[in-house]
C-alpha cells in the first residue's frame, strides 16, 4: 500500500466567501480529497467567515464531496461579513479555529476573502487563498475560478439575443458583470463580434466608442448591433438612451446580472480549482502561511498574500487592441 504524506498541519478548514464562482465547489472537493490523502483531517466552514465567528461547522468526509465537481455555486454557502471586519470578530474568529484545532484555514473567494485570510493570520492561524471570482481581477494570477463558465454564459445569452436583433434589424445593448475590471466585458465582446465593447479601465466616450463604431458598422452593411458593457463602465441603460437620442435608433437594453454566476462549470473551470485546491493542501502541509495560489502561464503557484495584493493587474493590452480592431465592422 502506498505511504501516506507527511504534513505538517493535522486539521484544517476550508469556506467561501465573497460572491460565488462555479468551480467552487470542485476547489473544496480537491482540498478535501488532497487533505485525506496526507492524513490531514477537514472541517467545512459554512458562510464564510460570518459561519467561522459562530462555528457553522462540520467535519467533513469523502461523501461530502462526493458528486460536486459538476455543480455551481457552492455547498458551503458564502456570506458577506462585517463583524469580521473589526478585531473583536477576528478574534472570535481566532478563538474558533484554537477550540477546534484548525491549524489552517483555506479561504476560496477574491481580493476581500484573501484579505480577511491576512487579519486572520496575526492570531496564529495558518492561511492560504484560492483565487475564486467570475471578473478574473485577482492582481497576482493569470486566471481565477468562474470566469471561463461565466464568460461562456454571457456569450450563449448574447448568441441568442443576436437572432432577435439580427430578425428585427435592431441595436442590443448588454450589460455584464465587472464593477471594477473589463476583463469579462472584453473576452465576451469577442468571442460574440460585438460592436463596441464598454470597459471601466477606459473613460467613456459616447461619440468614439459607440456611435462611430454603430456608424462604421451600418457603412459596412450591418443592420444589427451588439453593444457590451461592463457594469462598472457605465449603466446599460443610460448608453441605451444615448443611442435612441444620437442616432435614432430604438436599442433593447438586456442586464445579465446574476445569471453570469450560476450553472455547471467549464471544463477549465473544474481542472483550474482541482489543481488550485490540490496546491492548497500541498502549501499548509509544507508549514506555510499567508500564501495565495495562483495561475502563471500553465503553472499553478504560490505566492505572499500580501505581496500578491500589491501587484498591479491591467488589460491586456494585446487583447484590447484585438478588440478595437474587430468591434464597429
Amino acid at each position: 500500500m502506498e505511504e501516506m504524506e507527511k504534513s505538517a498541519v493535522r486539521r484544517i478548514g476550508v469556506l467561501t466567501s465573497g460572491g460565488d464562482a462555479p468551480g467552487m465547489n470542485a476547489a473544496i472537493r480537491s482540498v478535501a480529497r488532497s487533505a485525506f490523502r496526507r492524513g490531514i483531517e477537514v472541517v467545512g466552514i459554512r458562510r464564510g467567515y460570518a459561519g467561522l465567528i459562530s462555528g457553522d461547522i462540520f467535519p467533513m468526509t469523502s461523501a461530502d464531496v462526493s458528486r460536486i465537481i459538476n455543480r455551481g455555486g457552492t455547498v458551503l454557502y458564502t456570506a458577506r461579513s462585517d463583524e469580521f471586519r473589526s478585531v473583536e470578530g477576528q478574534q472570535k474568529a481566532a478563538a474558533t479555529c484554537k477550540l477546534l484545532g484548525l491549524e489552517g484555514i483555506v479561504a476560496i473567494g477574491g481580493d476581500g476573502t484573501f484579505r480577511g485570510a491576512c487579519d486572520l493570520s496575526k492570531f496564529g492561524i495558518s492561511v492560504v487563498g484560492i483565487p475564486g471570482t467570475i471578473d478574473n481581477d485577482i492582481v497576482c494570477t493569470d486566471y481565477t475560478i468562474g470566469f471561463d463558465t461565466a464568460a461562456n454564459t454571457a456569450v450563449d445569452c448574447i448568441d441568442r439575443l443576436r437572432d432577435t436583433m439580427q430578425s428585427h434589424e435592431r441595436c442590443a445593448v448588454v450589460e455584464v458583470m465587472g464593477r471594477h475590471a473589463g476583463y469579462l466585458a472584453l473576452h465576451v465582446g469577442v468571442a460574440v463580434g460585438a460592436t463596441a465593447v464598454l470597459v471601466p479601465e477606459y473613460p467613456y466616450d459616447f461619440n468614439e466608442h459607440v456611435a462611430e463604431k454603430i456608424r462604421r458598422a451600418r457603412l459596412s452593411g450591418k443592420t444589427n448591433f451588439i453593444i457590451v458593457v461592463a457594469e462598472g463602465a457605465v449603466p446599460a441603460v443610460f448608453v441605451g438612451e444615448q443611442i435612441r437620442a444620437e442616432l435614432g435608433l430604438d436599442p433593447r437594453v438586456t442586464i445579465l446580472g446574476h445569471i453570469q454566476r450560476g450553472g455547471a462549470p467549464t471544463v477549465k473551470d473544474r481542472v483550474m480549482a482541482t489543481r488550485m485546491g490540490y496546491e492548497a493542501v500541498r502549501v499548509l502541509a509544507e508549514g506555510k502561511t499567508n500564501r495565495v495560489i495562483c495561475a502563471e502561464g500553465d503553472r499553478i503557484i504560490d505566492r505572499d498574500i500580501a505581496e500578491g495584493l500589491a501587484m498591479k493587474k491591467t488589460l491586456n493590452p494585446e487583447e484590447f487592441k484585438v478588440m478595437t480592431v474587430m468591434t464597429g465592422t
